[in-house]
């Protein structure tokens, strides 16, 4: 048996590919020695100190590194020794024989402030990074989004955490397509689809602007209004199926420009919702009168 190393597009992760499945129809992400109970090979990769993650799905097994290591100086001996351990018999997933073979979850489906919009809640999580798709060329992260725009009345899918925003086009009213989506997102789930592939995720620039790496190098005011907008205005947005990301400040016109996700991106409220809401707590809580709020989506 020969493993195959693969980089992927986070540079901190890298694949290392089977010949064969590993494991059918289910994915894992294990964080720690203790979580990587049924994954004997994860619990021995866990001893290597610059281990931070193990993804176990279909071929391969993906391993996200911390920094303290490159991947040139430790890939092969990484790949050496699972080759070494499946050649000696150790087992790569001990089956869970006490639970089913389908995890029951419940889907359900939300109004929201967009008519064009549905948002449809999970009783799991989903996902550790919002991701936007605007069309199928998108979706290599997501084989669930993918299979979404099989159906010919999704225009953008959006997911986050535990529920994914469906917006569509007019030929098809939420009446008529509702149970359709909703029977769908439970059964893909269920049969252990995989929703993200976290290891395809690429870094959106926009949202990296906002990670603690970056937040650092902006100015004080951009760095209140990011906080401004993650502890007031995110939770809302979230409620109603979308997500906001600040994009930029300017100094001079006073000028905040922010990008809209899911139900928020082209709902007829959002005009509203920029002026009279989080305009107005811009300007109450940075105490200038002067702030004006833009929305810049394509």
């Amino acid at each position: 048996m020969k493993i195959t190393i693969k980089e992927t597009q986070n540079p901190t992760i890298l694949k290392f590919e089977f010949p064969d499945f590993i494991t059918q129809n289910e994915s894992f992400e294990f964080k720690n020695i203790d979580e990587a109970n049924n994954s004997p090979l994860a619990q021995q990769l866990f001893y290597l100190p610059f281990v931070k993650t193990v993804y176990i799905s279909g071929n391969f097994i993906a391993i996200e590194r911390f920094s303290i290591v490159d991947w040139n100086d430790v890939k092969d001996a990484v790949a050496e020794q699972i080759e070494e351990y499946v050649k000696s018999g150790g087992k790569i997933l001990i089956e869970d024989t006490s639970k089913p073979t389908k995890t029951a979850l419940t889907v359900y489906g939300e109004t929201t402030p967009n008519p064009a919009t549905l948002k449809f809640v999970v009783s799991r999580r989903l996902t550790k990074t919002a991701l936007e798709f605007k069309n199928i060329d998108e979706t290599a992260p997501s084989p669930l989004a993918k299979e979404l725009f099989q159906f010919p009345f999704v225009k953008e899918v959006f997911i986050d955490e535990n529920y994914i925003s469906i917006t569509k086009y007019e030929v098809a009213t939420w009446e008529e397509i509702t149970i359709e989506i909703r029977t769908f997102i439970k059964e893909y789930i269920e049969n252990g689809g995989i929703v993200i592939d976290e290891t395809l995720v690429v870094a959106d620039t926009k949202q990296e602007k906002q990670q603690i790496k970056n937040f650092d190098n902006l100015d004080t005011t951009s760095q209140q209004i990011i906080n401004i907008l993650e502890e007031y205005v995110k939770p809302a947005v979230a409620a109603d199926g979308g997500n906001i990301l600040f994009d930029s400040y300017d100094e001079n016109e006073k000028r905040v420009k922010v990008i809209l996700q899911g139900s928020c991106n082209g709902c007829p409220s959002s005009t509203f919702t920029l002026k009279n809401g989080i305009e107005n707590m811009l300007k109450d809580m940075l105490n200038d009168p002067a702030i004006i709020v833009e929305a810049i989506n394509p």
